[in-house]
């Protein structure tokens, strides 16, 4: 298959498109390298360093590659961001969207993988979650990408178009050559290897006081190689149905403190720490119900012990301390 992967040099998306390279698909990235790194995208496939605004770029390499089918992952995802910016996350999310939406239309290509997210849920009325409970977003980012998963069944009546949206928890882990590489970083694992690391000075705890077994919020962790083979399996599903899956390891999830003591087991180092005041709109316990993709496409988490998870983002880390501005071969 010829697969355009939208924002496949960033954290995620590059280790999707490692997954489809090795599965011999032919892959054409299509990035404006705002957030992610040439040195990302693996070899064998192509990089096109465009806006997805840009029209006419996009309707040209559609055509040109031939493209049969979309990942689309390029996005803004920071949500303290997005409140305070509602109107750069409609542009992007939303509005930037709809353009690759229309160029797909245009060119024929009628199977899309939607690169949501567990912000859709908002405060979730239950644990686990499961794709049918209430979507009431909280803030702009969740909107947004909700939004965009509203408009997909509509261009499935007018166009034909087949998508899969998969909504995220949390993204963790990294590949042997692709991990996190974020300014700023956001994301509990890097951060709290970066202070085990020595690179920031304390990791801050936001809340110890939550009504968790050790007073601190829970999430359901999925390691991104699990998360990339989705995607994979998703595109085949996709050729006959549109569907809606979560994608997380599912049971009870894993509290902060319970990272950071994975964290301490896998580097040998003690973590400096601090507590803050919780953040608005973090809920305790974010964990998915995975059984829907389970059930309809057989994927199951083959990397999902915390441990597993944290000592690859913390190999990938020793290879590339300086991230993707240092060669590997130089560490």
């Amino acid at each position: 298959m010829r697969v355009l992967v939208t924002g496949g040099a960033g954290y995620i998306g590059s280790v999707v498109v490692e997954e489809l390279v090795r599965g011999g698909q032919h892959v054409v990235v299509y990035d404006n390298l705002s957030k992610g790194h040439a040195a990302a995208v693996v070899p064998g496939a192509t990089l096109v360093r465009c806006d997805l605004r840009d029209r006419e770029t996009l309707r040209a390499t559609l055509r040109a590659q031939r493209i049969e089918a979309v990942v689309h992952m390029a996005a803004d995802s920071l949500v303290g961001e997005s409140v305070q910016r509602p109107d750069i996350y409609y542009e992007n999310n939303v509005g930037a969207g709809l353009v690759l939406l229309a160029a797909m239309a245009e060119c024929g290509v009628q199977r899309l993988v939607f690169s949501s997210t567990a912000a859709v849920y908002g405060d979730p009325v239950k644990q686990p979650i499961e794709e049918h409970d209430p979507t009431v977003p909280s803030n702009p980012y969740g909107e947004t990408k909700l939004a965009f998963e509203r408009a997909l069944p509509w261009y499935e009546r007018a166009f034909g178009l087949r998508a899969a949206c998969l909504r995220y928890f949390n993204a963790a882990g990294a590949s042997e050559r692709c991990g996190e590489d974020h300014d700023p970083e956001t994301h509990l694992i890097p951060l709290v290897l970066q202070a085990a690391a020595g690179q920031r000075p304390a990791l801050t705890i936001y809340g110890d006081d939550y009504p968790t077994p050790d007073g601190t919020c829970i999430r359901d962790y999925i390691h991104v190689i699990d998360l990339a083979q989705a995607h994979v399996l998703a595109l085949g599903a996709i050729s006959e149905r549109s569907c809606t899956y979560n994608l997380g390891c599912g049971g009870a999830g894993y509290s902060v403190r319970q990272v950071i003591e994975a964290a301490r087991q896998v580097t040998g180092r003690e973590i400096p720490l601090r507590i803050g005041p919780r953040r608005a709109g973090d809920p305790a316990v974010l964990v998915a119900s995975s059984a829907r993709i389970q059930r309809e496409l057989g994927w199951r988490p083959q990397l999902g012990a915390l441990e597993v998870i944290v000592a690859s983002a913390w190999q990938w880390m020793k290879k590339f301390p300086e991230g993707y501005r240092r060669s590997a071969t130089t560490t």
